[in-house]
C-alpha cells in the first residue's frame, strides 16, 4: 500500500526529519527563516551551500537552513522567480523586458534590465517571507514536538521477525 503513495510517505518523512531536528523553538525558526530568504535569492542551484555557509556564519540551525531553501524547487522557481521579477520591475517603473535572439550579447545587454528587478524583488520577498516563516516556525515547533506521529502502515501477510543478535 504505502508504495502507492511515495510522494505522501516523503512529505510524512520530511515532517518526521523536521520534527526531530535539535535545538529550540527559536534556533530552528532562525534557520528556517534564513533558509528561505537564501531560497528567495536569483541563485538557484547555489542556494543551499549559500544557506549552510550563512548558518555556519551566524551559528544558526544548518539543517533547519537547508530545508528551508527548498521554498525554491524545480515546481515552484518559475512562480516566485515571476513574481519576483514583476515586483521589481513595477517599483522601479521599468518596461517588460523583451527577449531578443539568444546571444551572449543580447543576454549581456539585457542583464541590467533583468537582474536589477529580480534582484530588488527578491529581496522584499526573501524579506517578507522570511519573517512570516520565523513567526509560523517559532510557533508550530513546539505544536511539532508535542505531535505524535503513527508509524507508517505495513503491508498485510509480511510480518518479519527480528531474533536478537540479528
Amino acid at each position: 500500500m504505502w508504495r502507492r503513495f511515495g510522494f505522501i510517505r516523503q512529505l510524512k518523512l520530511n515532517l518526521v526529519k523536521f520534527i526531530r531536528l535539535r535545538g529550540s523553538p527559536d534556533e530552528i525558526a532562525k534557520g528556517v527563516a534564513l533558509g528561505i530568504f537564501i531560497g528567495m535569492t536569483p541563485t538557484f542551484g547555489l542556494q543551499m551551500p549559500i544557506a549552510i555557509f550563512f548558518a555556519f556564519l551566524l551559528k544558526e540551525n544548518k539543517l533547519a537552513a537547508a530545508l528551508g531553501v527548498w521554498i525554491t524547487n524545480p515546481v515552484t522557481a518559475p512562480i516566485i522567480y515571476g513574481l519576483q521579477y514583476e515586483s521589481g520591475r513595477l517599483l522601479l517603473d521599468l518596461p517588460r523586458a523583451r527577449l531578443p535572439e539568444l546571444t551572449f550579447e543580447s543576454l549581456k545587454a539585457m542583464g541590467g534590465e533583468v537582474l536589477l528587478p529580480l534582484c530588488l524583488g527578491s529581496l522584499i520577498f526573501g524579506i517578507a517571507c522570511g519573517a512570516l516563516a520565523y513567526a509560523l516556525t517559532l510557533r508550530a515547533v513546539p505544536l511539532f514536538k508535542a505531535w505524535k506521529i503513527p508509524r507508517w502502515p505495513r503491508p498485510r501477510g509480511l510480518h518479519i521477525h527480528r531474533r536478537k543478535g540479528d
